[in-house]
């Protein structure tokens, strides 16, 4: 996806500063590291059509192309912080970038879909290690103002990438083929190595008899694979039957036995329950999954949409996209530093309807509308309302925990970013499988739902947060459940 929140778990906890010889080396592998992240995201979104025409497959099949990636990824970030902190980040990092680059071997070779979906739940395995080490390793090589200008020159490489992937990858796509825009992977993974490797610490393995909460992992991955494949079966041509009704009441299942299990494990939970203990924070994370999720559902939908009815090429797709990146990149840091004076409650509501009201301009997208007019307008607005919102949200995020819990909480509204995504992609089987006038009736339909979606958002930041956390500072939010701290 093109835009994510920028509150991680390993950044998040990376207090413990660290002698570093070559701390630009360090920043140059974990930008290459992240860009991974964000170059493939965006450049399969607009690869879609041409790998449907390729190796063919349903709808659902098609989401799962997606979803096979972003389903590990949101269900294992947590876990790959907590694996980060026990092995090693560097070890942990250099281990996720190979298998992430095994990974793009493995699609840009596939022979049919199930093997390629299968290797992007790898890529997506393989991200959920990386990612949290990545920022971590960042975090701990500069201090004070150094830190702040490399986590800002990350964010904005983050942005540079978004921007470049769809248009390079969809000029591949014209003149190569699909398979090409997973090569692209390969020498980036092969340099994010060799520079981690030359420049990252040697952080020694924890000892401290910490155990990992593979239980929790092993449920909650469980449970987003049953709830993510019922809801793709609801929402596709297979409509509500048993199996579907089935996997989602498992899914329901395995959730609730989730929660027992995090009650149980205490402080070494992999989500302290701590966390849903607050309005302020139960509001910014219901934010999360549904804006996220109406972004997620939208840069998917619209190249398909452009490319299969409107008749744009792969290229003139991914350049159709540029505007979102380049605002967030410009408007973000400025959104941000408001944020800290007027407070972060305005901005994310003002966000969200912006959100909203470009969603509702993406029905203007028909075939014959001409890019200014019909394409342009919900781009800019969503990018706007998303620059708005991601900045402020990542302060408010910290801002609502005390010391102790902020990986956690950054931790978990990172996967809840990741879920909304999973769940909207699923949901929109339908819009995939239609052609014609079908395919522009479906996708405006769900372009008002999204912005109805992006409205829910704003209306739990009203109801559920205000800058003053809730009545109460933020220091003394879960203070009274230290047993839950990581």
């Amino acid at each position: 996806m093109t835009a994510k929140p920028l509150c991680d778990r390993g950044l998040a906890l990376a207090a413990r500063p660290c002698t570093v010889r070559r701390p630009r080396l360090v920043l140059a592998a974990t930008i290459l590291a992240s860009s991974l992240d964000y170059v493939d995201g965006s450049v399969v979104n607009v690869g879609l059509p041409a790998i449907g025409r390729s190796l063919g497959g349903s709808a659902a099949d098609l989401q799962w192309v997606v979803n096979g990636y972003l389903l590990p990824l949101s269900a294992l970030l947590l876990l790959g912080g907590a694996l980060g902190d026990r092995f090693g980040r560097r070890r942990l990092l250099t281990l996720g970038v190979a298998l992430f680059a095994a990974g793009s071997a493995a699609c840009a070779l596939a022979p049919g879909l199930g093997w390629l979906i299968a290797a992007r739940a790898a890529q997506g395995l393989a991200a959920a290690a990386m990612l949290p080490s990545s920022l971590a390793i960042l975090g701990g090589a500069f201090q004070g103002a150094g830190r702040s200008r490399a986590i800002g020159l990350w964010a904005a490489s983050a942005s540079v990438a978004s921007a470049v992937g769809p248009v390079l990858g969809g000029w591949l796509i014209d003149t190569v083929g699909w398979r090409a825009i997973f090569l692209l992977n390969l020498p980036l993974a092969a340099v994010a190595i060799a520079l981690a490797w030359i420049a990252a610490p040697r952080d020694p393995p924890r000892t401290d008899g910490a155990r990992l909460d593979l239980t929790g992992a092993a449920l909650i991955t469980s449970a987003l694979a049953c709830l993510t494949w019922g809801l793709t079966q609801g929402a596709g041509a297979a409509g509500w039957r048993a199996p579907a009704i089935a996997s989602v009441t498992t899914g329901a299942l395995l959730l609730a036995a989730f929660v027992g299990a995090e009650r149980r494990a205490g402080g070494q939970a992999l989500t302290p329950l701590a966390l849903f203990g607050a309005g302020p924070l139960v509001g910014l994370n219901l934010l999360t999954l549904l804006l996220y999720g109406a972004l997620a559902a939208f840069m998917l939908l619209l190249p398909y949409v452009l490319i299969t009815d409107v008749g744009y090429s792969a290229t003139a797709a991914g350049a159709a996209l540029l505007p979102l990146p380049l605002i967030l990149a410009l408007v973000s840091p400025a959104a941000g530093a408001l944020a800290g004076r007027v407070g972060a409650r305005r901005l994310l509501i003002g966000g969200a309807l912006l959100v909203a009201a470009g969603l509702l301009l993406a029905l203007l997208v028909r075939p014959g509308a001409g890019y200014w007019t019909g394409v342009l307008p919900s781009v800019a607005a969503v990018a706007l309302g998303m620059a708005c919102a991601a900045a402020p949200l990542t302060a408010a995020v910290l801002g609502a925990v005390d010391a102790r819990h902020t990986g956690a909480a950054s931790g978990l509204n990172s996967a809840v970013a990741q879920l909304g995504g999973v769940v909207a992609i699923a949901l929109i089987g339908g819009v995939l499988a239609q052609r014609g006038a079908g395919l522009t009736s479906a996708f405006h339909a769900a372009a008002i739902a999204g912005a109805l979606a992006a409205l829910a958002a704003g209306a739990s930041i009203a109801f559920l947060f205000n800058d003053a956390g809730d009545g109460r500072k933020p220091q003394e939010v879960h203070r009274a459940k230290p047993q839950t701290a990581e």
